[in-house]
């Protein structure tokens, strides 16, 4: 179970993002505890970041009024801080918080197109203070929680401003691959991380990033997002009710 839910996790975020959705839950059932879930999770996504970068980097440029030193700095920061309060959160509180968080990643990510669809028309850029601080809480969440995070960065931009989606996508690759690197090795350091069961999780997922990356070149974004969705919905559902 959790291979096929890595792999499928590894594939849907390469295609459209939710890769949590499939993940978190999978290991919940195996007997791992949320907190510890979530962590192993995360690191078994980890590549899947670093190879989106990559894939971006040409596009990959600070905002207008901020440094590049700056976005770095704040993804480290906020990720190191989203990853601090989940290690001090206890299991039972983070079971009672995560259908919450489902529930708002899902909504966000179906909500996603309608929240963007103006991410390509001009406006004017917020000052610099509120970008960092806007950025800054979305690495928070991203460090405690990582799931609809993408399409979190994305609307966060689009409300401050910014414009080209390409470029966004560039950077919002790389806040998120700062962000849970930091998250990553911090939980490490805490001992949250379920060792076998992320670094198999990790290969099936970079595995699933490309078999599904390439098989879904064939099918509508609309499908995927619909699956994507679905499950979301059917694991918030299942984790509200327990």
């Amino acid at each position: 179970m959790l291979v096929a839910a890595a792999f499928l996790g590894g594939g849907i975020n390469a295609v459209a993002g939710g890769g949590s959705f499939f993940t978190f839950p999978a290991l919940v059932w195996a007997g791992v505890p949320p907190v510890a879930a979530n962590a192993s999770g995360t690191m078994a996504l980890l590549p899947g970041y670093m190879a989106s970068t990559w894939g971006f980097r040409e596009d990959l440029k600070a905002p207008e009024q901020l440094s590049m030193a700056a976005v770095l700095a704040t993804s480290l920061i906020g990720g190191s801080l989203g990853a601090g309060l989940l290690l001090i959160t206890p299991d039972a509180v983070f079971s009672d918080i995560v259908p919450w968080l489902l529930l708002a990643a899902t909504l966000l990510f179906a909500l996603g197109p309608r929240l963007l669809r103006n991410l390509n028309t001009s406006g004017g850029e917020s000052r610099p203070g509120v970008q960092i601080t806007a950025l800054l809480a979305v690495c928070i969440y991203g460090g405690y929680f990582n799931g609809g995070l993408g399409i979190v960065l994305l609307a966060t931009f689009g409300l401050l401003g910014h414009t080209g989606l390409n470029r966004m996508q560039g950077l919002k690759n790389l806040i998120s691959a700062v962000l849970t690197a930091i998250a990553v090795a911090l939980y490490a350091i805490g001992g949250a991380i379920i060792w076998i069961k992320a670094l198999v999780m990790m290969i099936s997922a970079v595995a699933g990033g490309y078999v599904v990356a390439r098989v879904a070149r064939k099918l509508p974004e609309a499908t995927i997002r619909a699956v994507v969705i679905v499950t979301g919905a059917i694991m918030t559902a299942v984790f509200f009710l327990n």
